[in-house]
């Protein structure tokens, strides 16, 4: 049986919608070809990084056995000898990539969980001693003194056990009653990012205090390395005793450190600067000779993906080994 002719009036409409159907299906098929390609990409980058960070903690595991090295050249005393700290070491890998490593001394910064002291969780309570080199770092650093008071003090409450606030600080109900509510830690800081949650702290203030701190697994007062210190880090030694050793002293100890480092604490506290200074037994014990603590800085690139690690290193026993990392940034 022979179809029926399609009347001429109607002609029209039915070009317009066959013309409709191949523009659905035009764009039914370049949303599943887009979708497609962006499968593929997302499954090739997936690899990428998956290698990347294969790499990374391959490197981590290398600078690891450096750090090994460097402690058994010296196992008294950690210097500045041979340029190690911070020198960026450019591997290649196998298949094109690059990794891009350096070690620092992960040991001179202000240790955050110094805020507290303790060793057992729910046991906690807020060192007085470490609040007060946290103000006085913040002080060196041009900051505020009441606003240093409060982000010290609230950085003792967000550690320790318990729930009664110092003068300045901030416990629970501090943070229960704002529009983003939280609690405090009652734990030791695991990053240091964790600071822009205390009471006090705006992104200027974090900015500036970023380079300076460091949150290390442990609640002791922070462990600066004499030996290891440079011009730039003179704040981290006056914040021993602002009042008796300002940035200018600071500096010229520094400056004055003889070049194989300092052979004992009581060497470094005849140095003509510090010669008068009175300080706490445990603030006098506080500058180190050796480095226990080691940062690994890692940038893998490869096939276009882009990865970002931070690895602290505990090389207080040998074999060297890595305690914490970090993946990517908190910028």
């Amino acid at each position: 049986m022979r179809p029926s002719p399609i009347p001429q009036r109607e002609r029209g409409a039915a070009l317009l919608t066959v013309l409709l159907l191949v523009a659905v299906m035009a764009a039914l098929a370049a949303t599943a070809l887009e979708r497609l390609r962006l499968s593929t990409a997302l499954a090739v980058n997936g690899a990428a990084l998956d290698q990347a960070r294969a790499y990374a903690m391959g490197v981590e595991s290398l600078l690891a056995l450096t750090v090994d090295d460097l402690i058994a050249l010296s196992p008294e005393r950690t210097t500045l000898a041979g340029g190690w700290n911070t020198q960026v070491r450019r591997i290649p890998m196998p298949d094109g990539g690059i990794v891009e490593a350096r070690v620092r001394d992960g040991g001179n910064c202000f240790n955050v969980n110094s805020v507290a002291e303790g060793r057992l969780p729910g046991a906690l309570q807020a060192r007085l001693v470490g609040v007060r080199q946290f103000e006085d770092l913040m002080r060196v650093l041009e900051v505020p003194a009441d606003q240093a008071r409060r982000i010290a003090e609230s950085a003792g409450d967000w550690v320790d056990s318990d729930g009664n606030p110092a003068a300045s600080g901030a416990e629970d109900p501090q943070y229960g009653g704002g529009a983003a509510r939280y609690r405090t830690g009652n734990t030791l800081f695991a990053d240091i990012s964790e600071l822009r949650t205390v009471s006090g702290m705006t992104p200027e203030v974090y900015a500036r205090l970023k380079p300076w701190v460091c949150a290390l697994p442990i609640a002791e007062l922070s462990p600066i390395n004499i030996n290891t210190l440079t011009l730039e880090q003179a704040p981290l030694l006056s914040m021993l005793s602002p009042g008796q050793i300002p940035i200018e002293k600071a500096r010229a100890v520094i400056a004055s450190r003889p070049a194989s480092g300092w052979a004992s604490q009581s060497d470094f506290y005849r140095t003509p600067e510090l010669v008068t200074i009175l300080l706490p037994l445990d603030v006098q014990l506080q500058p180190q000779l050796r480095t226990r603590w080691f940062q690994a800085d890692l940038r893998v690139s490869l096939n276009g993906a882009e990865l970002n690690e931070t690895a602290l290193v505990d090389a207080r026993i040998a074999p060297a080994r890595v305690v914490a990392r970090r993946w990517g940034s908190d910028d």
